[in-house]
Order: C-alpha cells, then sequence, then structure tokens
C-alpha cells in the first residue's frame, strides 16, 4: 500500500509526464491543503517562453489564487525533482510548511543537495523536507527525456 507522500507524489510524476509530451524537461508538482490537491502544474518553460515557469512555482501560485492568498502556510508542496533557488526561495516567501521531492538535483538543488533554503537560519521561515519520494521513477523519467533528446 502506498504511503499518503506517494500517492501525491504519482499526481506529480502524471504532471512530468505531460511536460514530457509537450517537449518540457518532465518535471511536475502538485501543492497540497488538507489532504486535497488544489494545484497541480508542470515544466513550461519552452511552451511560454517563460524563465520562472517551473512546475512548483507555478503550482504554488495557482494555489495561492484559489487560497486567495499568498501564505501558503498549511501546505505541502510535491514535485518530482529537487527544487532550485528560485523555487526554494518562492517556498520560504510563501511559507509552506513542507516540501517532499523525488530525485535529487546535483547541478541545482537548493533544498539539500547544493544548498539547504528550507532551514537557513538566516532566513524568516523554515519548513520540513523529505527528500527521494519516488526518486527512481522521477529519475528515470529525466534521464529518458534527455536520452532521447541527445539521440535527435
Amino acid at each position: 500500500m502506498a504511503s499518503v507522500d506517494e500517492q501525491f507524489m504519482a499526481i506529480a510524476l502524471e504532471e512530468a509526464r505531460r511536460a514530457a509530451e509537450e517537449g518540457e524537461v518532465p518535471i511536475g508538482a502538485v501543492v497540497v491543503h488538507e489532504g486535497e490537491v488544489i494545484a497541480r502544474a508542470h515544466n513550461r518553460r519552452e511552451t511560454d517562453a517563460d524563465p520562472s515557469a517551473h512546475a512548483e512555482f507555478s503550482a504554488m501560485l495557482e494555489a495561492s489564487r484559489k487560497l486567495g492568498r499568498w501564505r501558503l502556510s498549511g501546505c505541502t508542496v510535491y514535485v518530482t525533482l529537487e527544487p532550485c533557488l528560485m523555487c526554494a526561495g518562492l517556498m520560504v516567501n510563501s511559507r509552506i510548511d513542507r516540501c517532499v521531492y523525488g530525485a535529487s538535483d546535483p547541478k541545482g538543488g537548493a533544498l539539500g543537495t547544493l544548498f539547504d533554503v528550507s532551514a537557513d537560519p538566516r532566513l524568516n521561515h523554515a519548513f520540513a523536507v523529505s527528500a527521494g519520494v519516488c526518486a527512481d521513477e522521477a529519475a528515470d523519467l529525466l534521464r529518458s527525456f534527455f536520452r532521447s533528446r541527445r539521440q535527435r
């Protein structure tokens, strides 16, 4: 039986697959509030010509719109790849409770790999992080996406 985190990560992985189908890097995210998915998104940087169109960034913006507030306290963000500095910074600034991610990002991870924005005592908010949930599946999606890109 899958854990609650695995169930929500499965939805983020669906979003990641949608991104790949659209030719985007396969990263997906969902925001959960009170046990319910209130926002979901996938990477759309190429499609939207927007450097901020990361899956988790877009999902957090949508969650704020749905809740009618900028503070995302009470929310957990699920994302298939460890967030970058920009997205981790938004997590701090939006006051999320927790981030759950799949694969670690050795080139840009800001929740423990290169930096740890979630627990930096110099910042005004800290949040819990759970790493490695469905990591193999998330990493496999990324590897196969980039392998097919290189073969073209």
